[in-house]
């Protein structure tokens, strides 16, 4: 069973910035992909960002340009640093974890809200 805990969200201005970060814990399969997946208000879950283990990146064209996802694998740790937030930015965002023979593990989701 893998555990993720997700921290550093919270309200910021448009046009401010956060960095949240992902750590996994328990028994994870190597190599991995991890990743962010958000929900806006009444919208859909939707994909933000992946990275695989070897560093390979995937973005959703809403976020390119604006956010960066890295990690740390030592640590199995993802972040995802979030740079010129807009009003529709706002979501719970949710860490992942998914290999290719288990199924995926999802954090509890944490709270972005851009407002002014």
């Amino acid at each position: 069973q893998v555990q993720l805990v997700e921290s550093g969200g919270g309200s910021v201005q448009p046009g401010g910035s956060l960095r949240l970060s992902c750590a996994a814990s328990g028994s994870i399969f190597s190599p991995n992909t991890m990743g962010w997946y958000r929900q806006p208000p009444g919208k859909r879950r939707e994909l933000v960002a992946t990275i695989t283990s070897s560093g390979s990146t995937n973005y959703a064209d809403s976020v390119k340009g604006r956010f960066t996802i890295s990690r740390d694998s030592a640590k199995n740790t993802v972040y995802l640093q979030m740079n010129s937030l807009k009003p529709e930015d706002t979501a719970v965002y949710y860490c992942y974890l998914t290999s290719t023979w288990a199924s995926p593990s999802w954090g509890q989701g944490t709270q972005v809200t851009v407002s002014s």
